[in-house]
This record gives C-alpha cells, sequence and structure tokens, in this order.
C-alpha cells in the first residue's frame, strides 16, 4: 500500500495514503523527519527525563512530571483505550510506528540532537498519549489555587475577586463563526487563533490527512496523531478556545509514615510505608516508591512518589516518621483568610505555613483512565455538524468551548470535556481531604450549549456558556470587539479576517487613563506626557510612541502597587515548586488584574491616585526613547538555551532582529508582556486559522515559525515575517498544485 508526502510552497505536508491507519503511519513519519527534536523533547518531558539532557534547569518539570505519575497515567489510558475504542488503539499505534520509523533520519537532520549529545528514543504506544498530557495538565492553572489560598491567607476572602482573571500560566483564543447571512459566499466562516506560549518550533503543526474515508486540513499537536482543535474537512469545519473550566482538585493531605525513614522530601534514606487520613476518619495505605531523575552536569536527584486515594501527591510538604503525627493536622481552619495568622500548619508546628502540607491532585484522566483519543477519528470522518457534535461527546482533556459550521448550514456552539460535580470549595480553594464533601459526585451533564445571535457567536476566554463550570475567566474585551467589529459588514470573506486577527484596540486602558485625566498639581513634563496619553487612540501599534508611553506608566503603577505594604506581603517566599512559580508571582498577578485593581471601591488602604501621580512623574524623567515594538519583541520558548543555536544561525532570544510586535494582552492580537516585569512578549498567536466552510480552497493558516522543525531548512522561519505582520497564507487543495515529496515515498 502506497503512503504518498507532497509539499507545498511553504513545506507543509500533504499525505495520502490507502487508509485511516496507513495515513496516520505516514503522519508519524512525516512529523519525525519535520519536528524531531521537538518530538523528543516532548516524549522525555512526558517522561519526566528532560533533565537527563537539557539539565538542571528541566529538573523542576521532571520533578512534578515523575510525582504528577503522567506516564503511568498515559499508559493507563493507552490500555484502557484498547479495552474500549481498539480501532483507535490501532490508529495510534501506527502513528507511533510511523514515528519510529522516522526519527533516525528526522534526528539526523535535527542538530539539537548532537549538541547535547542525545539519541533519539523509542516511542511507546501509549506515548502521545503523555504529549498530550503533558501539554495539558497545567492548561486548567489548578496552581492558581495555591494563589488563593495566599491571598486568602494575606488579605482575607474578599480579595480572590480582585486577581480572578486570565493570568500567568493561563492558556486562551479568540474563536468566531459567522454565518451565511453575513458572508460574500452565503456560507459560513469559522476563524480564531490560540494564544499559548509561543515556542520555536512551533506548538501546531499545518497538515492534511487524506485517505479515501476522509480529506482534512488542519493544525495538529506534534507527537499526536489526528488533527484536534482546528480543522475543515471540506463540508465541515471546527475550531476550539479555551472553557476557562475549573476540573482539577487539590487536597491537603495528612500523611503518616508506618515504618523506618525519615521525612517525605528528605532525599535519599526516606522510606517506609505511607497512610493517608480519608474523609471517614481512617487511615488508608498509599501507594510510594522513589524513582531517579537523571541531571546532564549534576548529581542525580532521588524523588519519592506518593499517591493518596484522591490522586498523585504533587507537592510532598513533610510526612511525619512513626504514625503518631500526622503531617498538617494543624487543627485550625484554614479557610479563616483573616490575616497572616491563619491556622492549618503542620504536625510539628501547628501555627506553621500552610503551604508546606503535602497537596495531591485529581483531575480527570488519572480518574476515567481517559484522554478522549476516542474523539480525533470521529473528528477526521466528520461530514456534518452532527458528527462533530457527537465526536466532542467523548472529548475530554482539556474542557474547550467548540465552534462548527457546515455546508448545508448546521452550526455548533458548545463546551465539551469532562468536568467534576463536587463541592465549590473544590473548584476555588485547596480542601481538606480527610473532612468529609469533598468527594466528587459523578461528572457535569448535559455540557452548556451556547447560541450564536444575528450570524454571530464569539469565544475569547470570556464568561459564556461555560460560566456554570468555571471559577477565572478572561476580561470581556476581546470578545466584546470582535463582535462589534463583525456586526459592522454583511460580506465578510475569508481573507478579511486577517484584518481581525490584528486589531489593536486596548479597552483595558481606561481605568488608568481615567485616573491619569483626574490629576493635578504635576510637573509640566508629566503634564504634557498626561495630554499625549488622553489623546492617544488606544491602539498598541508596534510603531506607536504613545503606546510605548502608556506601557512605561502602566508597568509603573504596577511595580508601586506590587510593592507596596498591602500587598507586598503576597510576594513572601513560598515552599512551593518551582513549576509552580508563574501562578505565584505578585508582578504579574497585580499586572493582568490592573484593571480590576483600579476600580476597586476600595484597596486597602493604598492612594491609587498617588501612585498613579508617582508612576507618571517616573516616566516623565525617564520616557521611552521609542516606539512600543522597539521593546514588544517575540521571546520564543526553545528547549535549549539561546547560544546553542549560534552555530546553525538562530536568532538569540534577546536579539532585536526577532520582530516587534504589535498587540497587548487585552487586545484581540493578543501578544502578552507582562507589564512591570517586561515588554517581551512570550505569549500570543501560535497559529492563525480562517476556515472558509463554503470554499475550503479559500480557507487561510499561519503559524509563528514555518512548517519545518530543521534550522537548516527553508521552512523553518519562512512565515514568521507573515505572522508578525498579519499576513496569512493560502490552504493549498489541489494536488496538482502540490510538490511530490519522494524522499519519503513509501510502500508496505
Amino acid at each position: 500500500m502506497t503512503v504518498e508526502i507532497y509539499r507545498d510552497a511553504w513545506g507543509v505536508p500533504h499525505l495520502r495514503a490507502g487508509d485511516a491507519r496507513e495515513l496516520a503511519r505516514a503522519q508519524g513519519l512525516a512529523t519525525a523527519h519535520d519536528r524531531a527534536w521537538q518530538v523528543e523533547v516532548e516524549r522525555h518531558r512526558a517522561r519526566g527525563t528532560s533533565a537527563a539532557f537539557l539539565g538542571p534547569d528541566a529538573l523542576g518539570w521532571d520533578r512534578f512530571a515523575r510525582q504528577a505519575r503522567l506516564d503511568d497515567t498515559a499508559r493507563r489510558c493507552f490500555t484502557a483505550l484498547e479495552r474500549r475504542d481498539p480501532e483507535t488503539a490501532a490508529w495510534v499505534r501506527a502513528y507511533v510506528d510511523g514515528v519510529n520509523q522516522g526519527l533516525p533520519e528526522g534526528a539526523r537532520r535535527a542538530p539539537e540532537f548532537t549538541a547535547v549529545a542525545l539519541a533519539p528514543g523509542r516511542w511507546e504506544p501509549w506515548t502521545p498519549l503523555g504529549v498530550w498530557l503533558a501539554t495539558h495538565v497545567l492548561f486548567a492553572g489548578f496552581p492558581g489555587k495555591l494563589w488563593r489560598e495566599e491571598v486568602v491567607r494575606h488579605l482575607g476572602p474578599d480579595a480572590v475577586g480582585l486577581f480572578a482573571t486570565d493570568g500567568p500560566g493561563t492558556s486562551g483564543s479568540n474563536g468566531w463563526l459567522v454565518t451565511g447571512e453575513r458572508t460574500a459566499t452565503g456560507g459560513p466562516v469559522v476563524a480564531g487563533d490560540p494564544h499559548r506560549y509561543i515556542e520555536a518550533p512551533g506548538v501546531y503543526q499545518q497538515i492534511r490527512l487524506s485517505c479515501p474515508e476522509f480529506d482534512v486540513i488542519g493544525l495538529a499537536v506534534p507527537g499526536v496523531p489526528g488533527i484536534a482543535h482546528f480543522g475543515h474537512t471540506g463540508t465541515v469545519a471546527w475550531a476550539i478556545t479555551n472553557a476557562m473550566a475549573d476540573y482539577q482538585d487539590l487536597y491537603r493531605e495528612r500523611l503518616r509514615r508506618t515504618g523506618d525513614g525519615g521525612f517525605v522530601g528528605d532525599g535519599v534514606g526516606a522510606g517506609g510505608r505511607v497512610e493517608a487520613l480519608g474523609p471517614d476518619g481512617v487511615w488508608y495505605p498509599a501507594s510510594r516508591h522513589t524513582e531517579i531523575i537523571e541531571v546532564a552536569d549534576g548529581d542525580p536527584v532521588e524523588v519519592e512518589v506518593i499517591e493518596t486515594d484522591r490522586g498523585p501527591v504533587v507537592i510532598n510538604g513533610d510526612v511525619i516518621n512513626g504514625g503518631t503525627e500526622p503531617y498538617g493536622d494543624g487543627g485550625g481552619d484554614t479557610d479563616s483568610g483573616s490575616g497572616d495568622n491563619a491556622d492549618g500548619g503542620s504536625g510539628r508546628d501547628p501555627g506553621g505555613d500552610v503551604s508546606t502540607a503535602p497537596l495531591s491532585l485529581r483531575h480527570p484522566p488519572r480518574v476515567t483512565e481517559d484522554l478522549g483519543f476516542s474523539s480525533l477519528l470521529p473528528l477526521l470522518r466528520a461530514r456534518r455538524v452532527a458528527d462533530v457534535d457527537r465526536a466532542f461527546d467523548d472529548w475530554a482533556e482539556p474542557v474547550n468551548v467548540v465552534q462548527a459550521a457546515d455546508t448545508e448550514g448546521g452550526l455548533l456552539h458548545r463546551v465539551a470535556g469532562r468536568v467534576p460535580v463536587r463541592s465549590e470549595d473544590n473548584r476555588t480553594r485547596i480542601v481538606n481531604a480527610w473532612e468529609p464533601g469533598h468527594e466528587w459526585r459523578g461528572w457535569y451533564a448535559p455540557m452548556p450549549r451556547g447560541t450564536v445571535d444575528e450570524g454571530i457567536a464569539v469565544m475569547a476566554n470570556q464568561r459564556g456558556p461555560a460560566t456554570p463550570l468555571g471559577v477565572e475567566f478572561a476580561p470581556p474585551h476581546r470578545a466584546t470587539r470582535l463582535r462589534a467589529l463583525l456586526g459592522t459588514r454583511r460580506d465578510w470573506s475569508a481573507a478579511d479576517m486577517a484584518g481581525l486577527h490584528m486589531d489593536t484596540h486596548l479597552a483595558s486602558a481606561a481605568p488608568l487613563l481615567d485616573l491619569l485625566a483626574a490629576l493635578d498639581g504635576l510637573t509640566p513634563e508629566a503634564a504634557s506626557l498626561r495630554d499625549r496619553l488622553l489623546h492617544w487612540n488606544r491602539h498598541m501599534t508596534a510603531d506607536s510612541t504613545e503606546a510605548a508611553t502608556y506601557a512605561a506608566v502602566r508597568g509603573a503603577v504596577v511595580r508601586r502597587l506590587a510593592a507596596h505594604p498591602a500587598l507586598a506581603r503576597l510576594n513572601e517566599p513560598r515552599l512551593y515548586p518551582e513549576v509552580f512559580r508563574p501562578w505565584l508571582a505578585l508582578v504579574p498577578r497585580v499586572a493582568f488584574a490592573l484593571e480590576s485593581l483600579l476600580r476597586a471601591e476600595e484597596l486597602y488602604g493604598i492612594d491609587r491616585a498617588e501612585v498613579v501621580r508617582a508612576a507618571v512623574e517616573e516616566v516623565a524623567g525617564d520616557p521611552p526613547k521609542g516606539t512600543w515594538g522597539d521593546t514588544h519583541r517575540l521571546a520564543p520558548w526553545r528547549a535549549l538555551p539561546d547560544p546553542s543555536y549560534d552555530e546553525y544561525g538562530e536568532y538569540d532570544q534577546d536579539d532585536e532582529r526577532e520582530p516587534g510586535l504589535s498587540g497587548d494582552h487585552d487586545c484581540v492580537l493578543c501578544t502578552s508582556a507582562v507589564p512591570g516585569l517586561t515588554d517581551r512578549a512570550a505569549r500570543g498567536p501560535a497559529a492563525r486559522y480562517v476556515w472558509d466552510v463554503a470554499r475550503r480552497e479559500n480557507s487561510l493558516w499561519v503559524v509563528p515559525f514555518g512548517a519545518s522543525g530543521v534550522p537548516d531548512s527553508p521552512h523553518h522561519r519562512d512565515q514568521l515575517p507573515l505572522w508578525a505582520r498579519g499576513d496569512l497564507v493560502p490552504v493549498v487543495t489541489d494536488w496538482t498544485k502540490l510538490m511530490e515529496d519522494s524522499t519519503w515515498r513509501t510502500e508496505r
């Protein structure tokens, strides 16, 4: 059976095979050729073995991956998939066969392997599930519950709402659907852009998958078969955004040892059996073993892995030896939140810091042994909206809002995924495992559905159909702006959508500018700066000096608020592992909640007008030297430090050749800096797509870098200039306009 791999002018692989299983093998093969380094890094991250070649900087993640039992969960989910859905399991195996076939040649083309002396490993049937889980386990932001505990401990429960916004570590997206009554073709258009940390190579892979059963274009996750998030089958197209649902719980555990050994976290020598106190007052055995993490240029690290009936212990704390003094038994009410003296410390020190208690993670894939892979083949086979709808009934992780449209007028706007039914406390805070009332009680059903109003549906992580399932959502600015712009026309074409992707209006600037307008008694320099900002059009364009000035004032306000004694207590050192620090850093939390903090009726005695006054005077004394794009530059994440790229021509992360960007966190063009910390944009559109449902050949897309992860490939960064200025690449559907990649023509 022949497998054919074609390429378009941008190097995008178009794959054709005799059946779905052979096509999966071809997808794995092409991915290994184009993205060998990337997928091998992801395989190691899923197993918690990346520090062995990336060094100590990767140790924090590897420790979390081991303690969270990501690889074991992937194994369990694949075993269950074989039992429940053998066809999909065999399809995943075929993809893995293709990866293993292509990795040797792919690794030979990727100089990173030589740079770290890494040989490509062997993929197991469950590896794609591990890659998916590792990519999304932090997607729902359960570490935000650690932050809320700190807010309550220092400021009280009423303060939680002040910071309840799309913030550090959260992935979001823009997505919109317009019906035929608003398009030039009379058919629907589905468009948007997923917002993630920008990685090089990119987190999405443009691809086409064709066999007698289906012919689908879309954006795949490298290392995972099929097209999960964004696809067009010719007669139906779908896309997703983050629903901002809460479906992961953290439990404060009481653990004790019953054998010889030291405290958990003491390193080599810790041992003995561990028991966990259940909500019925009974001590139950917890599983326990140790693992060794190899570290390049460092000593091996022993990690103790514990799992209770709730789930894996992802923060060990200390477990008291001997079985008489359970850790975490402070006897107090950790929900009091009335200041720094909230009880709930350790058995050693009942008045101690509750953050040192062991915390277990409960999340759906570990409980159900299901990652939702049974959705993937039905999505490829979908012909109508009803098919997409049924496919997403099996969706599990992560929880998304889905929009879809077909050529027969079918429309879909729904939430998909698995959300447990449990107490409100579980959703918002860390809960005590030994107290009754925090158990899961089945699954939320039916999943909420949204509407399409006046021919438009918009989702941008704001409160919408998923509101009953979440706690923190994005401000409504992006969604409001998109709906307003879409409502101005009834003749939209696919090509017109590029302008929406690039809209730079910053509605969240209003509270700061309002405070600025009310100031008097400023120095002449500060007064002049104020007047310039009050006449600014509030667009964060790369060539704007006013945008740069606004960003400088905003950053100064953020730093001053974070340094104020009323909030600075939240910046105290914590005992949480390194991997959770993005959710706990004070300056980013203040930055992303700035609008709420400035508009609150009262803010713990902080004179916000004086904070703004001081910030304006500070910036007036040392104004920005250039435009917003001079400092608001792309800062992609790479697995290797930038110096490793010098020998084959990559740009350094701080090199000014990385493009200057328009946009900002609350713009439709969501290129997120961290005000008060850096203007660099580490998060942004990880892809852009426009699915023309009536005429698939008119569809468009772009990714931040290119189709290839190989540094010397002409398609390694060829889409970057287009992505930076907002252009889109045509989707090619005519096979005669493609070039066959005969190097990889194979027969089986």
